[in-house]
């Protein structure tokens, strides 16, 4: 059964003008935690309106799987990376996804936690303490 997940989780299409720079683009989201995935599709023939002209490219379509909240982010750093002087950068909601997933997702994107302390265990007087 696919776990609900309303608005945490974002599918980001963004399109790149070489398999390199969208390499390049895709390692360093991952590498810095800001998606937990990204597919590279292409080359994609892309056909679109830039300064009153028609244009008919090949791109690379990147496809990033990061929460909903690291968005504003990942919009900066891709903007940083890219060559273009307006990058396709297009959020869409995930509202559903296997739970395994969604789990590996949340885990794999944000910041990095540190495991659990284990705590000593309790001395013998420290529970007799506690028992009166």
């Amino acid at each position: 059964m696919a776990l609900r997940t309303p608005h945490r989780l974002k599918a980001v299409l963004v399109t790149a003008g070489s398999e390199e720079q969208a390499v390049s683009i895709a390692r360093a989201l991952v590498g810095e935690r800001l998606a937990a995935c990204v597919n590279i599709v292409g080359p994609v023939r892309s056909i679109y309106r830039w300064r009153d002209a028609v244009e008919d490219d090949r791109e690379y379509l990147l496809i990033i799987k990061t929460r909903a909240s690291l968005y504003l982010k990942l919009e900066k750093r891709v903007r940083e990376l890219h060559s273009y002087e307006t990058p396709e950068v297009l959020a869409l909601n995930a509202d559903r996804g296997s739970p395994p997933y969604v789990k590996w997702l949340l885990e794999s994107t944000g910041p990095l936690r540190a495991p659990a302390k284990k705590r000593p265990p309790k001395r013998a007087t420290d529970l007799r303490r506690r028992s009166r």
